[in-house]
C-alpha cells in the first residue's frame, strides 16, 4: 500500500491497534524513559498500554522482566514499576491517540512505527533507547536509508563563515545523492537545510520533472523521491518552533519532512532537545559540526554518534572565534576528522575506496626533485649579479667539481644561467 492511503495512521502497514497504542504511549512517556521502554519491550505496546489503563498498582512478574531487560541496556537499580506508574498515570486523562493521529492526518502527516517496513533499521542500534514511534509530517513519510543521510549541525549563534560554508557544504551534498539532516534551529540548522533545499530547487529533475537539455539530473534524485533534507524536532510537529523559522520549516515540510518523536501539543524543552540529538545521530552515517562553541549541544550530538560507531567531522575556524571552540575541541581529542568540503565529508561516509576526494593541484616549486647538493647551489647563487665559481665553493661549502657538475645540472633545468662573468641564477 502507498503512503497516501496510510496519512494519519502511519505510513507502513503495521496494525491499527498498534499504532494507536504507540501513539498514546509517546504522550505518556518522555523521550528514552528505560522503564517505559523496557515495559514495551517486554509487553508489547498495546498490551503495556492496557497495564498502564489497568489500575494495578504493579506487577512482581512483570518488575522483573523489565529488571532484566534495563541489565542487559547497562541500567543498574531503578525506583521499581510502582515509581514509573505514578509518572505515567497523571497523563491519562490528556490521552487520545485518535485525536493526534488524526490531526496530523490534517496536517498531510502520519505515525511511523517500528512494524512498519519503512522504520529505519538504523534506529536499532540505539537499543533500548531506540524511539516508542516517529511522528512525521511533510511531503515524504518516509527517510531515507542511512548510507544517504549526513548530519550537519552547530551553534545557534552562527557565523557569516559557519553560515555561508554549511549552505555551501548542504547543497554539494544533495548534488551527490545525499539527504541533509539537521535540528531546524537558528544559525547552523537553518542554513543546512536551506543549502539543501535551495540545490533542490534548482534542479527540475529532483521531484522526478525532465530535465532541460544538457542538464544531469542530481544523483539520487529523481524516481528515488528522496527527500533534500529532514528536520527532526524537539516539540509536537503541530507547530513549528522557533517560531522565527516557520515559514522555513514550512518548506522543509513542502519538500521534505520534519519528524520526532513526541506527539502533537507537546512544548520543547531542554531535555527533549538533547534527547533529538541521539535520533540525529542515530539516522546518519555521518554527523558533521560545522561551528560549535565550547559547550555547544551540537557537541552532544556529535558525543552521541561516536557512540554509535558513527563518523564524526568538524569544520575547523579560525583559533580567535568562540563559535569554532567546540569545533577544534573535537579534533584535539580525537573525537573527530577534519572535513573541510562536501568532497572530505562524502569520502568519510563511503565506503572504502569510494567517493574518494581529488587530489588538490599544486604548481610544483623550482626546487622539487633537487638533491641536497643541489638544493645548497641553488641557495647561493645570486639572483641579480653574477658569482664566479670559486665564490660559489665558499657560500655552498661544496668542493669545486660538486659545484661545476651542479651547475651543470641546474642550468639543465633552466634553473641557472651561465654569464661571460660568472653563473647567476635564474628564477
Amino acid at each position: 500500500m502507498n503512503d497516501t492511503n496510510h496519512r494519519g495512521t502511519g505510513p507502513g502497514d503495521g496494525s491499527a491497534d498498534i499504532r494507536v497504542a504507540r501513539a498514546a504511549l509517546t504522550r505518556l512517556m518522555e523521550p528514552s524513559d528505560l522503564a517505559g521502554l523496557a515495559l514495551i519491550a517486554v509487553a508489547g505496546p498495546v498490551d503495556a498500554l492496557a497495564f498502564i489503563r489497568s489500575g494495578a498498582a504493579s506487577s512482581a512478574v512483570l518488575e522483573q522482566e523489565m529488571t532484566e531487560v534495563m541489565a542487559e541496556a547497562g541500567t543498574g537499580r531503578w525506583p521499581g514499576l510502582a515509581d514509573a506508574l505514578g509518572r505515567w498515570r497523571p497523563r491519562l486523562a490528556d490521552l487520545a491517540p485518535e485525536r493526534d493521529l488524526g490531526l496530523l492526518e490534517r496536517y498531510g502527516g502520519g505515525l511511523l512505527i517500528p512494524e512498519d517496513p519503512q522504520w529505519p533499521a538504523s534506529l536499532a542500534d540505539l537499543q533500548l533507547t531506540a524511539p516508542i514511534a516517529l511522528w512525521m509530517r511533510g511531503r515524504m513519510l518516509h527517510l531515507p536509508g542511512q548510507q544517504r543521510c549526513i548530519a550537519l549541525v552547530g551553534s545557534r549563534d552562527g557565523t557569516s563563515y559557519g553560515v555561508n560554508l554549511t549552505a555551501e557544504i548542504a547543497s554539494s551534498l544533495v548534488q551527490r545523492g545525499y539527504t541533509v539532516v539537521s535540528g531546524g534551529a537558528y544559525g547552523i540548522d537553518a542554513s543546512a537545510h536551506r543549502g539543501a533545499l535551495a540545490a533542490a530547487r534548482q534542479d527540475p529533475a529532483y521531484w522526478g520533472a525532465a530535465p532541460p537539455a544538457g542538464a544531469a539530473p542530481l544523483p539520487g534524485a529523481g524516481g528515488t523521491a528522496q527527500p533534500p533534507t529532514v528536520a527532526v524536532m524537539a516539540g509536537g510537529l503541530d507547530r513549528f518552533y522557533p517560531s522565527g523559522n516557520e515559514d522555513l520549516l514550512r518548506t522543509i515540510t513542502e519538500q521534505g519532512c520534519i519528524i520526532a518523536e513526541v506527539p502533537p501539543g507537546t512544548n520543547p524543552t531542554r531535555y527533549r532537545f538533547l534527547q533529538r540529538n541521539r535520533l540525529i545521530a542515530a539516522l546518519c552515517e555521518m554527523t558533521v559540526v560545522v561551528e560549535a562553541r565550547w559547550r555547544s549541544g551540537a557537541l552532544n550530538t556529535a558525543h552521541h554518534a561516536e557512540q554509535l560507531s558513527r563518523s564524526v567531522g568538524a569544520v575547523p575556524g579560525s583559533v580567535y572565534s568562540a563559535n569554532s571552540a567546540g569545533c577544534h575541541r573535537l579534533l584535539r581529542e580525537g573525537a573527530a576528522v577534519c572535513v573541510t568540503d562536501a568532497a572530505d565529508i562524502a569520502e568519510l561516509a563511503g565506503a572504502a575506496g569510494a567517493n574518494l576526494a581529488p587530489e588538490r593541484d599544486a604548481a610544483p616549486a623550482v626546487h622539487d626533485g633537487l638533491g641536497v647538493e643541489d638544493l645548497l647551489l641553488l641557495d647561493a647563487l645570486p639572483l641579480r649579479s653574477a658569482t664566479t665559481v670559486d665564490k660559489l665553493t665558499v657560500v655552498a661549502g661544496l668542493g669545486t667539481a660538486t659545484v661545476l657538475a651542479g651547475l651543470g645540472r641546474l642550468e639543465l633545468l633552466g634553473l641557472a644561467e651561465r654569464l661571460n662573468n660568472g653563473w647567476k641564477r635564474n628564477r
